[in-house]
């Protein structure tokens, strides 16, 4: 009997995911008009740290840049927004768009500078250049120096569109920079440059000796996590509407992300989602301890990374082989009858 080959991607169970995250998209896009204030709020904080995971999941989990100093963006697209927004008097949106193409000129040479070093030596470089932006936007007196400067009031009636509001609208802007975010990581990862990718997590030099542009690539994502990173944190401080560089280049940005991914399942899809999921759910029932929030986070982090290193998405994952959004391709061998 002839043998037949197939190749697939989908199953049956991430079809059933597929369309419970659309249905699920739908019933968020409606938050504004069945939620409370307070739950509006909650649900654009989740949606902003989700986006956040995913975008640094795949910059570590997959180009395997390990970066602490993605709060270097989400200042610095916080203080793009102000300058625009606060100073200039450009439309807030506008102002927030214009942010996200400031974050990816300034990424370009902050990538030839630290994609100099290699493993820990990166990884600290882009603290560094973190700490830079912190100093550099203290020395600004039109900005409030080290004490920050709050948004004027024309701004909050620029945003308060009807039948919204702001905090509706800054909504809606979290929700469509978690799906980009999420749904651009899962069409990458799909695509051939994704398949690359994977290719150079598991083994740069075979994926190099094959002809992957390993440089190129990871040059790519540096630049796309950047523009996500800086998007996101000019829409944070809108929310927030005053920014000092104590808040805005925080390094708690990148460990709280850094925290969700790793106990999600690094260099999976899945794991953000779970992860944003679990990390919230700890800090609305710890919020009222105190210290000890922050020291139950790290006791849940040691235990995760020693019990369970590929994170509690990855550990189910590789236990019961599924995948809610699965992008490697599975051959099936048949017997034509």
């Amino acid at each position: 009997m002839p043998t037949r080959f197939s190749v697939s991607r989908s199953t049956k169970l991430s079809r059933f995911a597929n369309a419970a995250l659309i249905a699920v998209i739908l019933a968020l896009l409606l938050a504004p008009w069945w939620s409370t204030r307070g739950m509006v709020g909650l649900l654009t904080e989740f949606l902003y740290f989700l986006a956040l995971a995913q975008l640094w999941n795949l910059l570590a989990g997959y180009a395997g840049v390990v970066s602490l100093g993605q709060q270097a963006y989400i200042g610095l697209g916080g203080y793009t927004v102000f300058v625009l927004a606060g100073i200039w008097n450009t439309k807030p949106l506008v102002a927030l768009l214009l942010a996200g193409i400031v974050g990816v000129c300034l990424a370009i040479p902050v990538a030839a500078l630290v994609f100099r070093l290699r493993g820990a030596h990166l990884a600290i470089g882009t603290w560094v250049v973190a700490e830079v932006f912190r100093l550099g936007f203290s020395q600004i007196s039109a900005l409030g120096a080290g004490s920050g400067k709050s948004l004027p009031v024309s701004v909050a009636q620029a945003l308060d569109v009807q039948p919204l509001g702001r905090e509706g609208l800054l909504y809606l802007i979290a929700l469509i920079l978690a799906i980009f975010s999420n749904v651009g990581s899962y069409w990458l990862l799909r695509s051939p440059q994704g398949l690359a990718l994977t290719a150079i997590r598991d083994n740069e030099a075979t994926a190099r000796s094959c002809g992957v542009d390993s440089r190129r690539l990871r040059l790519m994502v540096f630049l796309g996590t950047a523009l996500g990173a800086t998007l996101v944190g000019g829409l944070i401080f809108l929310t927030k509407f005053r920014i000092s560089p104590s808040a805005a280049f925080d390094i708690n940005w990148t460990s709280y992300v850094i925290f969700i991914v790793v106990i999600g399942g690094i260099g999976t899809l899945e794991g953000p989602l779970v992860g944003t999921a679990l990390f919230f759910l700890l800090r609305e029932s710890l919020a009222g301890f105190g210290a000890w929030y922050l020291i139950v986070l790290g006791c849940v982090a040691i235990v995760v990374m020693l019990k369970s290193p590929a994170g509690i998405w990855g550990a189910i994952s590789r236990k019961y082989d599924i995948s809610l959004f699965p992008i490697r391709r599975v051959l099936t061998v048949s017997q034509k009858g």
